[in-house]
């Protein structure tokens, strides 16, 4: 035990290697992906390289560059990983009526009201983003949500 704890002291760069790579592997099995292990990672990764190229020495610079490096990956990755995690609008399918027009059987306001769908008066309200303060009767409107048993309508 002695003798992994001298090599360790011993070897900055190589424990620096180990931690960075545990940080990816959790990153990446366990966390999916999602950021700042990642980054850590790359700053431990980074300061290994330093460390066994002679440029730094001392654990009170590698601690620094570490955290220095991490935050310049965080900075400068961010945005450009941010891209491959996909649409930021992920549409409802929760249910297979979002997204069909149905008449209004009974004035729909923000409280509540009917509409008809499949031959069935359902328990319909307004969205919370609709610019209008009620549907009428025979209007048309498209069904944006389902909360429970009540149809949100746009």
């Amino acid at each position: 035990m002695d003798s992994l704890i001298d090599y360790l002291q011993n070897n900055h760069d190589q424990l620096l290697y180990v931690i960075g790579a545990i940080a990816l592997v959790v990153e990446l099995g366990v966390i999916g992906l999602s950021g700042p292990l990642l980054f850590f990672s790359l700053g431990c990764l980074a300061t290994g390289l330093l460390v066994n190229l002679g440029l730094i020495a001392g654990w009170e610079l590698e601690v620094l560059s570490v955290g220095l490096l991490t935050a310049i990956s965080a900075l400068l990755l961010w945005k450009p990983l941010k891209h491959f995690q996909g649409d930021k609008f992920v549409p409802d399918t929760s249910s297979d009526m979002i997204g069909q027009t149905v008449p209004v059987s009974e004035v729909v306001t923000i409280n509540g009201g009917k509409v008809r769908h499949s031959g069935i008066n359902w328990n319909a309200r307004l969205s919370e983003s609709a610019t209008v303060a009620s549907r009428d009767v025979g209007q048309r409107v498209k069904i944006v949500a389902v909360d429970g048993n009540v149809l949100i309508i746009g």
